[in-house]
C-alpha cells in the first residue's frame, strides 16, 4: 500500500515539472533579455562630469576598446573611439558649435586641416553661417543632435527625433545627410543605435583623448600618449584658456613631433 502512495506521488511530480519550466522562457513570467550590445549598457553618464562639456571621459563610460565592434550583428551601427589604421593619422573632431572662432577658419585652409563637426542646432543657433565657411576650406559637418541631451534610457521615439531632427536641419541648410553620430556626453543605450541607424547613421563616434582648454590632453584609456588612429574631441568650453585656434595649433606641434598627423574621418569610416 506504501509503495503504490509513493508510486503516485513520483508520477505527479513528473507531470508537474515540464508545465512549471514553461514559465522561465520568453513567454513566461520573465521577458526575454535584451541583445547585448558591447559597451551599450555601461554608459551611466559618469563622464558627465569632466572636461569642459563634460565629456571628458564618457568615452570609458560607455564601452572600452571600442573599435567598430558595438554595433555587431544586428544591422547597428559600430561605436568608436579610435579607428583601426596603419597609417599614422589621428582624426581631430569638434563638438556642440559653440565655439566660433574665425582664427580657426584660417587655420583650417592654411594647413588644409580635415576637421569634423559635431553640431547640435540649439547650440550652433544663429551661427550656422560660420560653419557654412569652414565646410568651404574642408571641414565635413556631424550630427550632434538638436537639443543636446543624455539620451540613454530616453524612449525610442525621442531618441530618433533629436538624431533624425538634427540630419533634417543639416540637410535643409547644406544638403548634407551626415553618416557619423556622437551622442552628447557619450552616453548612449542599443535605443540610441537603433535610432541612429534608422535616421541613417553608419557609426556613432566617441573618442580616447580630449583635447582640453587649456591645450592639455586626457585619455579615457591606454597610453597616455596619441597613437595612430586615435580620435580626439575638442570640446566646447566657457571662456577656455585658449582659443580654438590657439589649441588646436599647439596640439598639431605636438602631433608633428610624434610623426602624427590628420586624417578624414569620414574616409576611415565608410
Amino acid at each position: 500500500m506504501r509503495r503504490g502512495a509513493a508510486a503516485a506521488v513520483l508520477l505527479a511530480a513528473v507531470l508537474v515539472l515540464p508545465a512549471a519550466l514553461t514559465g522561465c522562457g520568453p513567454s513566461g513570467g520573465r521577458p526575454a533579455a535584451e541583445p547585448t550590445v558591447q559597451g551599450a549598457d555601461t554608459g551611466t553618464g559618469t563622464g558627465a562630469e569632466k572636461g569642459a562639456e563634460g565629456e571628458g571621459g564618457a568615452a570609458e563610460a560607455t564601452g572600452k576598446g571600442a573599435e567598430g565592434g558595438a554595433g555587431d550583428g544586428a544591422g547597428l551601427p559600430p561605436v568608436v573611439d579610435r579607428v583601426p589604421t596603419r597609417d599614422a593619422v589621428v582624426f581631430l573632431t569638434y563638438d556642440d558649435g559653440a565655439e566660433r572662432d574665425p582664427r580657426f577658419i584660417d587655420l583650417v585652409r592654411e594647413r588644409r586641416l580635415p576637421v569634423s563637426m559635431f553640431l547640435t542646432d540649439s547650440v550652433v543657433g544663429p551661427g550656422y553661417g560660420h560653419f557654412a565657411r569652414l565646410r568651404s576650406v574642408g571641414a565635413s559637418l556631424q550630427n550632434h543632435t538638436l537639443d543636446h541631451p543624455a539620451l540613454r534610457g530616453l524612449p525610442y521615439a525621442g531618441q530618433r527625433a533629436e538624431i533624425c531632427g538634427q540630419q533634417r536641419k543639416l540637410q535643409s541648410r547644406f544638403g548634407i545627410r551626415p553618416h557619423l553620430f556622437r551622442p552628447p556626453y557619450g552616453t548612449y543605450d542599443t535605443t540610441t543605435l537603433r535610432a541612429a541607424a534608422d535616421c541613417g547613421i553608419t557609426a556613432v563616434v566617441l573618442w580616447r583623448i580630449t583635447l582640453e582648454g587649456d591645450g592639455s590632453l586626457t585619455y579615457t584609456r591606454g597610453a597616455h600618449r596619441p597613437a595612430p588612429g586615435d580620435i580626439i574631441s575638442v570640446p566646447a568650453g566657457e571662456a577656455p584658456p585658449l582659443t580654438l585656434a590657439e589649441r588646436t595649433t599647439r596640439l598639431l606641434g605636438e602631433l608633428e613631433e610624434q610623426g602624427l598627423r590628420v586624417g578624414r574621418l569620414e574616409d576611415h569610416l565608410r
